[in-house]
């Protein structure tokens, strides 16, 4: 039996439907998903199956134009992981089309992935017409040599099944690098982190954008079977707690009940959440927590896209 295994990254403009395309082909929620731009900070792996084929996801952050220190580690892990993976596929949304960032990724994509094969993947195609999807596919195959294009909706699930079997296809042939019941190699606490940064994130759309951060700090296994998880949220000013709590609290605990009960869902047993927050000013400049994001700190500009 031959047994195929590699690493694909999945690029994009922010928002471009990544996260949902990796959790629609690992088949679980393992990178979280929200309407909100620059959600997945670092490169979340989720392991997939197809036959004899195991299937390493990279879900990079999405490509901008980098402002802050957290923006430019984004983006270098986002070319890194690219440039690291066996096969890359380009997402692109249908109903948005050749945006300037899209012809950003487009003119670096060359030099960036190094002779790597590109597939494109145009997503959300249940939103526009078929005449438009295929102008859209010649514009952009026109604009690159792509070695295959597929259209595809992540969240319905269309066309997927045909991408994830050229990937297998592809890909090449090794022995498996993960255990067949292991679909993502982020440790648990930093998954549970996600899942609770995610409710933030919904929960509070404008107030906080991305000042703020999650870690585990204690988890602990009980007789029961249950597992009792302590949570620290990071926030860079002391405004920032009040909306987090919320009057009366009401806000951290909503925000606490919601992952609580996902995140029994995801490890099917029972949890046990306590979530407490801290005013750290300067933790969007503090390298320890890059190195737990799964992210490099890096003085200076990154380069790569300027969209």
């Amino acid at each position: 039996m031959t047994t195929r295994c590699g690493f694909v990254a999945l690029i994009g403009e922010p928002n471009a439907g990544k996260s949902t395309l990796l959790n629609t082909m690992v088949g679980a929620k393992v990178s979280i998903v929200t309407h909100k731009v620059q959600t997945t900070r670092a490169r979340i792996r989720g392991v997939a199956l197809e036959g004899e084929t195991q299937i390493v996801f990279v879900d990079t952050p999405g490509l901008f134009r980098p402002r802050r220190r957290l923006d430019r580690a984004m983006v270098a892990a986002a070319w890194g992981g690219a440039a690291d993976a066996d096969l890359v596929v380009l997402l692109v949304e249908a109903h948005r089309g050749l945006t300037p960032g899209v012809q950003a990724i487009l003119d670096a994509l060359g030099d960036r992935t190094m002779g790597r094969r590109v597939a494109l993947a145009i997503n959300k195609i249940d939103r526009v017409k078929a005449e438009v999807l295929l102008g859209l596919s010649e514009k952009l195959n026109a604009a690159f040599p792509f070695t295959e294009t597929f259209m595809i909706s992540a969240e319905k699930g269309y066309g997927v099944e045909g991408l994830r079997t050229w990937l297998a296809r592809s890909l090449p042939e090794g022995p498996w690098l993960y255990p067949e019941d292991q679909i993502a190699d982020l440790p648990m606490r930093m998954i549970a982190a996600e899942i609770t940064r995610e409710k933030l994130t919904l929960r509070l759309h404008q107030e906080l954008p991305y000042q703020l951060t999650v870690e585990t700090e204690h988890w602990d296994e009980r007789k029961d079977g249950s597992a009792r998880i302590d949570q620290m949220i990071y926030v860079a000013r002391d405004g920032h707690k009040g909306i987090l709590l919320g009057k009366g609290g009401e806000t951290i605990k909503a925000v606490s009940q919601a992952a609580r009960a996902e995140l029994e869902e995801f490890l099917g047993r029972r949890i046990h959440l306590f979530l407490q927050v801290k005013v750290r000013p300067n933790w969007l400049e503090d390298a320890e927590r890059y190195s737990e994001m799964g992210l490099e700190f890096k003085d200076g500009n990154t380069g790569g896209h300027e969209g």
